[in-house]
């Protein structure tokens, strides 16, 4: 296996791991930005407040995309498993 083959695979996980994070990433970002409009509006500053919310977006986010996210995960690993045997040639 050269530096162009490791090089591409690298950058085929990298591009698998952001789009896999990118809606949780996303989902929690404009939480949290509501959240803190919503406290400096109304000079709530309860620290609490501000992770309750982005947990349970995201854990909605993960139940609503995660057959997605396994199906993009698995497509990936059949890949690497089947680029596998070519590297012992």
């Amino acid at each position: 296996m050269n530096s162009d083959v490791a090089l591409y695979w690298f950058q085929e996980a990298l591009k698998t791991a952001a789009l896999l994070t990118a809606p949780l990433l996303i989902a929690a970002l404009v939480v949290g930005l509501i959240v803190s409009l919503l406290q400096a509006i109304t000079s709530i500053q309860e620290m609490t407040l501000s992770y309750v919310p982005k947990m349970a977006v995201v854990a909605i986010v993960l139940l609503m995309l995660g057959p997605w996210m396994m199906s993009i995960l698995s497509d990936f690993t059949i890949n690497v498993l089947q680029f596998i045997p070519s590297v012992s040639r």
